[in-house]
């Protein structure tokens, strides 16, 4: 099976795509735009530094050498897509704030995908009742404990993006925990100082704790990373969880997905 990934938000597309070459043997490649990758997610596949429109024509022409198209986020591209491919299989994978509350204004786009899928909980909210939900996968070869490094002890963490209104507004939150749980607070703002995506174990590793986004009712992915590190997360309803669950775990991911596959597959001729 080959398979192309399109766009990689919050860099789950690299997860997927290299699990699946690693647990099923595929074929598979992700591409996306390098402007829109600062923290370097893309540690498999590729960044290209294309205006939007030579992209557009770029991604076209590749998906010709594949089986399917697993785009994530991008839905604009689904209906040229589908009239220059009508009989390839197309995944519209949604990440968050591009379709929360949008369903009815974006539904001229993801109407025409095979299925559709969402990584958290919450977008399910108003959602068709067709629309599948698949947990964030977590790359365990990456983010994992480091006994060679000095945890500090009733150290926390709170990262956010200044460009996301309601991570900002949830330092608060995160200034209110650290005061009741008698924590040493770090806020990070990672747009103001980016740290590589490979790099990321290596700076959640120093804190016992990580403070998750009070916004938003489900764990964020650095969340999920950070319990994958060992680190105890406080989630959005001040719960302390301080194992990873089961089903963000890659192998559970990609056997959920190739189910999804085959089903639309068996319904696709080619």
């Amino acid at each position: 099976m080959r398979v192309l990934h399109i766009w990689n938000t919050a860099g789950v597309a690299s997860v997927i795509a290299k699990y699946q070459a690693k647990i099923l043997g595929w074929e598979t490649w992700v591409i996306t735009r390098s402007k829109y990758d600062p923290y370097n997610l893309t540690y498999y596949g590729t960044k290209v530094k294309d205006p939007n429109y030579i992209f557009y024509i770029r991604v076209l022409l590749i998906a010709r050498k594949y089986d399917l198209i697993h785009l994530h986020s991008f839905d604009k591209i689904i209906p040229l897509m589908k009239k220059i491919y009508p009989d390839k299989p197309i995944v519209m994978h949604y990440h968050g704030s591009e379709i929360r509350n949008k369903w009815e204004s974006k539904k001229r786009y993801w109407s025409k995908a095979d299925v559709v899928l969402i990584s958290t909980r919450d977008l399910l909210n108003n959602a068709p009742n067709d629309v599948i939900y698949l947990p964030n996968p977590v790359d365990l070869e990456i983010f994992k404990p480091m006994s060679n490094l000095t945890k500090n002890m009733n150290a926390a963490i709170y990262v956010y993006d200044p460009l996301n209104p309601a991570l900002s507004k949830d330092i608060t939150w995160a200034k209110e925990i650290a005061k009741r749980y008698k924590l040493n607070l770090k806020i990070h703002n990672r747009r103001k100082t980016p740290i590589n995506h490979l790099n990321m174990p290596l700076f959640l590793n120093k804190f016992e704790y990580f403070i998750d986004r009070k916004s938003i009712p489900s764990l964020s992915k650095t969340g999920l990373e950070a319990l994958a590190c060992g680190l105890k997360v406080i989630r959005w309803d001040n719960n302390v969880i301080t194992r990873l669950p089961s089903d963000h775990k890659p192998k559970y991911v990609i056997e959920k997905l190739y189910d999804i596959y085959e089903s639309i597959l068996r319904n696709t001729v080619f």
